[in-house]
């Protein structure tokens, strides 16, 4: 990974395992060891992590299409194409993103990538569980009005907050402040008909990681939109409509639901 100076020995990090569930190679054996442990019991993991990703960007698509031109991607990950400035920017050119995460090499690549703080695109280094420090950020104020509907995206990061650290009010955080007419797209996994040696296993395979795995139940996970209007009903992440999703042969190992909504 040049010019990310991060030790190849450090715990594994949910961005670095998902980047390797995506095909990609920005990870470290550490991250590439926890990550089988998690596969060991979904086999169809992989695939789960690409139909996460085409949900994000169908629901980036979907808001761009619907006016948004403002984005905020919380827990953003490792850059991936299409990424969401290259979605919005096929609807409006002019769309802002900022992209936020907490893993320092999460940062670096989006530096070097988005050639930081210019053209409208910022990658923020900070923690969404202290939300309002990234509210209070003046680069994150420079491209983000919140007079201005906005499309806020909470996409496979929840799981990684334990609720002592309040992740509800991480999102209400954001939500409180959307103008109506914004958008919140959010995905999650689900302990609803997911086996608990899946559930075990996963909690094992996070155990060393920089963040644990939380499974909740659907209806908490559909505490999260509250205030807002689903456009559809939760469904499996597998199942959504986005272009390109085919679901897996044979039963579920895991649950992953996502929904998108609106403030009225």
């Amino acid at each position: 990974m040049p010019g990310c100076d991060v030790p190849p020995t450090a715990a594994p990090s949910p961005a670095r395992m998902y980047d390797y569930y995506l095909g990609g190679k920005d990870n470290f054996a550490v991250d590439r060891e926890a990550a089988e442990r998690a596969l060991s019991v979904v086999p169809h993991g992989r695939h789960i992590a690409r139909s996460n990703r085409n949900f994000l960007t169908h629901a980036v698509k979907l808001m761009a299409e619907r006016g948004i031109s403002q984005f905020i991607d919380l827990g953003a990950g490792i850059p991936t194409s299409p990424n969401v400035h290259e979605t919005a920017r096929a609807a409006d050119p002019r769309a802002r993103v900022v992209y936020v995460d907490n893993d320092p090499i999460v940062t670096c690549h989006n530096d070097a990538l988005l050639a930081n703080g210019r053209n409208g695109i910022l990658a923020l280094e900070a923690d969404i569980r202290r939300p309002h420090g990234i509210l209070a950020s003046e680069d994150f104020c420079d491209l983000i009005d919140f007079s201005r509907p906005v499309g806020v995206l909470f996409v496979a990061v929840l799981h990684f907050i334990p609720e002592e650290d309040d992740p509800q009010g991480s999102v209400a955080a954001f939500t409180r402040l959307m103008a109506p007419g914004s958008y919140l797209a959010l995905s999650h996994i689900t302990s609803d008909r997911t086996e608990p040696d899946v559930i075990a296993t996963i909690h094992d395979a996070y155990r060393t990681a920089s963040a644990p795995a939380v499974f909740r139940t659907s209806d908490q996970v559909r505490q999260f939109f509250n205030g807002l209007n689903l456009i559809d009903p939760l469904v499996d992440v597998s199942d959504w409509y986005a272009p390109g999703n085919i679901r897996p042969p044979g039963p579920r190992a895991l649950r992953f639901l996502a929904g998108i909504a609106t403030k009225p």
